[in-house]
């Protein structure tokens, strides 16, 4: 099991985490909405997944030229294996548990 050792949570600029095996991860905001495991965005039901796009228009947005920044209004933890997030776009039915979060990692080793 993946196990992190400390995690530093900037509500406007990300997750980092610090792993007991000595690895270091840092996700992005739009990367971490983007990686979202909730069944509506992965597509679990057979549905089409539902991937955030940033720079997609909103048809609910009555001002098409302003953009709302994403961020997290909250992070929690469930249990000892996840984190959940409350975004401000309003999803906030992702349970990011610490495996997907290293699997996910980005860093030059993980990606290779």
């Amino acid at each position: 099991m993946n196990d992190p050792e400390h995690i530093a949570i900037s509500k406007s600029k990300g997750i980092q985490i610090d792993w007991t095996d000595g690895h270091h991860s840092d996700y992005g905001l739009v990367y971490l909405r983007q990686q979202c495991p909730c069944a509506t965005c992965t597509g679990a039901h057979g549905t089409e997944p539902q991937i955030y796009q940033p720079d997609k228009p909103d048809p609910m947005n009555p001002f098409p030229m302003f953009k709302p920044t994403l961020k997290m209004n909250l992070v929690e933890a469930v249990g000892s294996y996840a984190i959940r997030i409350d975004w401000s776009d309003g999803h906030n039915t992702g349970i990011y548990s610490f495996d997907h979060l290293r699997k996910i990692c980005q860093c030059a080793e993980c990606k290779k």
